[in-house]
């Protein structure tokens, strides 16, 4: 019981931030997206297209969560995006006060949307408020199509689910329908992008969901359908 207690309670003290945060960036006009995915799905790389895509249209900062290294963020800001690196030292996901830390560090003027680069992992991030407006998730189809139903409480939690490196699909054993059969089994509300940052496949629609959900002002249970 003592430890369930210990729990709740740095789970409350990690909302109660996480609405600090949310209410700071709403007052800004800012969204924010929570960027999910197991270490090697292409968060990174799908971020930087879209940084270099959007130039002129959606300014984007990020922050980059991971246990070592400043190697993403270093990719961001040569993109063009503003960044913030959190090293985590061994934590396996991003908690508020490490948002709220890093936000003192970027220019909120300088960007129009956030995007939170979470640590490479499917389980612990989905449990984490860090202040979003909405959480999305990425898989890649070389990482086998049973992560939904392994991994429920990830897609349960985001609003978004982004299959990429579709243009792997003739080389590998990945159930394109069975993977969607599991995800929406879970959550039957959520927003499907298949894309290939290598070929550019399925990134216009995902370009265009994102200028109007940047744009948007409709609440967040509402947001995941917009676009599509």
């Amino acid at each position: 019981m003592a430890k369930i207690s210990i729990v709740q309670n740095i789970l409350a003290a990690n909302d109660d931030v996480a609405r600090e945060i949310r209410q700071t960036l709403q007052a800004r006009g800012l969204r924010t997206i929570n960027m999910m995915s197991s270490a090697g799905a292409g968060k990174t790389t799908l971020l930087e297209q879209t940084i270099r895509h959007l130039n002129g249209r959606l300014r984007l900062g990020v922050i980059e969560g991971d246990v070592e290294t400043a190697a993403d963020a270093e990719r961001i800001d040569a993109a063009g995006g503003e960044s913030v690196q959190i090293i985590t030292q061994g934590a396996c996901h991003l908690e508020a006060h490490m948002v709220r830390a890093a936000l003192t560090q970027i220019d909120l003027e300088a960007i129009d949307m956030l995007f939170v680069e979470n640590v490479g992992n499917l389980v612990c991030p989905a449990g984490w408020d860090l202040g979003e407006d909405l959480k999305a998730v990425v898989v890649s189809t070389t990482e086998g199509d049973d992560k939904p139903a392994k991994y429920p409480h990830m897609f349960a939690a985001s609003q978004v689910m982004i299959i990429n490196k579709i243009d792997l699909l003739p080389y590998v054993d990945y159930d394109l329908s069975a993977v969607k059969r599991f995800a929406l089994a879970v959550n039957p509300r959520l927003r499907i992008f298949e894309l290939s940052c290598r070929t550019g496949e399925g990134l216009a629609a995902w370009y265009e969901w994102l200028l109007a959900f940047a744009h948007a002002k409709t609440e967040v249970s509402e947001e995941a359908e917009v676009g599509g």
